[in-house]
């Protein structure tokens, strides 16, 4: 007997978004989660990747670099696509390696990149335990310092430490500056408690995942012009490709949940995403 042909996957280019969305937040200096240790196996599929998300509408990609040296090693990688803007942090599970040190160098690269944007992902993360808490806080106010320093906003991951997040947030002032609340999967009480300092909020791909009930809830009260969309990837890709390497073309699809989640037309919570990560990021619109 033979095997019943699987129905193909649809394509982001299907949905015919047009090219001015932006994917807040990708990995592509890192090949997929099976890389190695130091993160020096880089893709070898960038240009394929990078043409993959125009065609389905995305027009800039934020890189996020984890830590001074995957920048050093992977800037180059994008030295053509002056579509992808940096991002640059180290992440709270490396917190036991945080130097000073690392810290100047990230410093130094700001002032010498314009295309460095901004801060993160920094945070706290006490899902992990690549880290103890006691190593993270530091290695968070220290780059919260340096984003406020440079006037860039911080890009925040927070997994299972809101209340901690937060509190260190509030101790540092950020309340009323411009931070983005990175591949947020919270519910409405967190939504609420972010918007009400001001803050924008990237929607990752697990929006378009089924019985992700609290994460649709808090979509549907999150104001459009206080959004951005993301991949995350390689992580996270959305419905229709869950369980598939992400890639930022797939941010079409969160955007057409998020759509659906606010009966709006996919193209503009497209456009308005897209807009709203060029205001936030101050970038271009060309």
């Amino acid at each position: 007997m033979s095997k019943k042909n699987k129905k193909p996957r649809p394509g982001p280019e299907t949905l015919e978004l047009p090219l001015c969305g932006v994917d807040s937040h990708a990995h592509l200096d890192m090949r997929d989660s099976e890389a190695d240790e130091d993160g020096r196996e880089l893709p070898d599929d960038l240009e394929e990747v990078l043409r993959a998300a125009k065609n389905a509408g995305v027009a800039r990609v934020g890189n996020v670099f984890l830590g001074p040296e995957a920048y050093e090693r992977g800037r180059g990688l994008f030295a053509a696509h002056p579509e992808v803007f940096f991002i640059l942090g180290i992440h709270p599970t490396d917190a036991l390696h945080y130097t000073p040190e690392r810290l100047e160098k990230m410093r130094a690269a700001f002032l010498a990149d314009p295309r460095l944007r901004a801060v993160g992902e920094i945070g706290l993360d006490y899902y992990w335990d690549d880290a103890p808490p006691e190593a993270q806080e530091p290695a968070l106010r220290a780059q919260l310092g340096l984003a406020r320093d440079l006037g860039l906003p911080p890009v925040i991951h927070c997994r299972d430490a809101e209340a901690e997040t937060l509190r260190i947030l509030d101790d540092e002032g950020f309340a009323g500056r411009a931070l983005l609340w990175h591949c947020f999967g919270a519910g409405p009480e967190l939504a609420e408690a972010v918007l009400a300092r001001g803050w924008t909020v990237s929607i990752p791909g697990p929006v378009t995942y089924r019985k992700n009930d609290e994460l649709r809830a808090a979509v549907a009260m999150i104001p459009l012009e206080r959004m951005l969309v993301e991949t995350d990837s390689p992580y996270l890709a959305p419905e229709p490709w869950r369980g598939k390497r992400n890639h930022p073309a797939l941010a079409a699809f969160t955007a057409a949940a998020v759509a659906e989640i606010k009966g709006l037309a996919p193209e503009e919570v497209w456009r308005a995403t897209g807009q709203n990560a060029l205001r936030f990021f101050r970038l271009d619109n060309s």
